[in-house]
């Protein structure tokens, strides 16, 4: 599968509670759940006005499909090209 970052828009995103985290996680499970093709939520990140996500999954139109039965924005949905860290500074 490949790895796609998603930037969900939600404005005061940085101020919802551990209570709403929560139900937004909920409904990615579910959505997740009724895709019926292999996907997976590895995780997301808050910050100011945006959720950034990293998920796997074959391609971005089952991507844009999570979010549309999630009911989240996915407002830019790219392939991750590559990855590299303090761990792929030395060989």
């Amino acid at each position: 599968m490949k790895r796609y970052l998603i930037e969900r828009d939600i404005p005061g995103a940085a101020g919802l509670s551990a209570a709403e985290l929560t139900g937004i996680a909920k409904q990615s499970n579910a959505a997740v759940t009724s895709l019926g093709v292999p996907y997976r939520w590895i995780t997301s990140y808050v910050a100011g006005d945006k959720l950034y996500c990293l998920h796997e999954a074959e391609d971005a139109d089952a991507v844009r499909e999570h979010a549309r039965r999630g009911g989240f924005p996915a407002d830019l949905v790219v392939e991750v090209a590559g990855e590299f860290g303090p761990h792929t500074a030395t060989p």
